[in-house]
């Protein structure tokens, strides 16, 4: 298998991004150190599931999942509760899964979208496209190409030693690029 290289290069700009985030990312350790607050880290998860479910059309406000992870009973639509349910169960596991490994990265996709997809945990096995509308704006590659594809991902971002924004920037466009997983 030849190695991958993702098409990026390094220019001011991101150097100059890099540096101010990580110049943030200090602040908010210092602060997190001075008030380490198992409540805080919790708020800042659902905060954080929240945020992400949105993007993916999810309707139910910060108070909603938090009620949710709380154990209380919320009106929404079941599909929103159960996608809660699954991103704070795949949270929980987080510390146990190794970035490297493609096995715990199915395993994580099984835990996140379990009763929501029927295939959870296993790549994609048809083709698929983003649109906008009416417009296709990507195709994905073939779905055969997929688990190759990861694997050099997975392989590249293991090996590299860029600096750990750029690598996680790169990583997740060339994820999304592949689309290794079906759509909802």
């Amino acid at each position: 298998m030849e190695k991958y290289i993702p098409p990026f290069k390094i220019n001011n700009n991101i150097i100059n991004l890099i540096t101010e985030i990580s110049e943030l990312v200090g602040i908010v350790v210092v602060k997190s150190e001075m008030n380490a607050n198992p409540h805080l880290r919790k708020d800042n998860r659902i905060k954080t599931i929240q945020a992400t479910l949105a993007i993916e059309n999810n309707s139910l406000s910060i108070e909603q999942v938090t009620d949710v992870i709380n154990g209380k009973q919320v009106r929404g639509l079941p599909k929103e509760i159960l996608e809660v349910k699954n991103a704070f169960k795949a949270y929980e596991k987080l510390s146990i899964y190794n970035p490297y490994k493609i096995k715990d990265m199915l395993r994580a996709h099984s835990v996140l979208m379990k009763d929501l997809v029927s295939d959870a945990g296993k790549f994609r096995t048809g083709n698929v496209g983003v649109f906008a509308g009416e417009k296709l704006i990507h195709m994905a590659p073939v779905s055969k190409m997929v688990p190759e594809l990861i694997e050099k991902l997975t392989n590249w971002a293991k090996e590299t030693d860029l600096h750990p924004l750029i690598k996680s920037c790169v990583f997740h466009y060339e994820f999304e690029f592949i689309h290794p997983f079906q759509d909802r």
